[in-house]
Formats: C-alpha cells, structure tokens, sequence
C-alpha cells in the first residue's frame, strides 16, 4: 500500500524557518510530480508548490521567493524549505504524490502536518 507520510511541522515564530519531509513507500514505481498542498481553517486547499520527476519546480505567488521544493528519488523523499515564515502561512501542509502506469493516473496522499507561525 502506497503511503506519504508527512514530519517536521511546528510552532514557530515570525521570520523563522522550518523543513517539512514527506517519505514516501510502498511503491514499485516512481513519483512523477509530487506537491505540497496547504489548508488554513476556513480556507480552501492551495497547492504551494511542485515539483517534477526532473526536478522542475513552481510556487504559488504568494510563498515565490521564500519556499523551496525539492526532492530525492533514492530516499523517496520531498522536502519544502520554508524561510521567513508568516502568520499567513499557518496550515497543515500535505505531500501528494502522482503515480502515472500507462493511461491510469492515481494521486495519493499524506496525512497533514500543522505549521503554526505565531509570536
């Protein structure tokens, strides 16, 4: 059974940085793009950023800048840098992965890690 599973959330203050991890397992087959996603309470879900099997990367506007994916496909792991954190980007953050097998694309999903900007 594929798994993501999410770690490195917290309370920190304004300014501050934290690394979130996603580890993922249980598959024969490769990630093609993995993302990190986002949701405050009261608030939709927004994808913050991804990244490709070729390590091509996007952000959403408003983390550009500040947030950093990456990811290493021999630990099967993704990471997101966030530096000069706000308290606008208090969520739980969750990892997706997206495995692709010929015509059938299948996305899966960690379990959420609260991130907590707050003086």
């Amino acid at each position: 059974q594929v798994q993501l599973v999410e770690s490195g959330g917290g309370l920190v203050q304004p300014g501050g940085s934290l690394r979130l991890s996603c580890v993922a397992s249980g598959s024969r087959f490769s990630f093609s793009d993995m993302r990190w996603y986002r949701q405050a309470p009261g608030k939709q879900r927004e994808l913050v950023a991804t990244i490709t099997s070729g390590g091509r990367t996007t952000y959403a506007d408003s983390v550009k800048g500040r947030f950093t994916i990456s990811r290493d496909n021999a630990k099967n792991t993704m990471y997101l840098q966030m530096n000069s954190l706000k308290p606008d980007d208090t969520a739980v953050y969750y990892c997706s992965g997206t495995i692709v097998l010929l015509t059938t694309r299948t996305d899966y999903w960690g379990q959420g890690t609260q991130v907590t900007v707050s003086s």
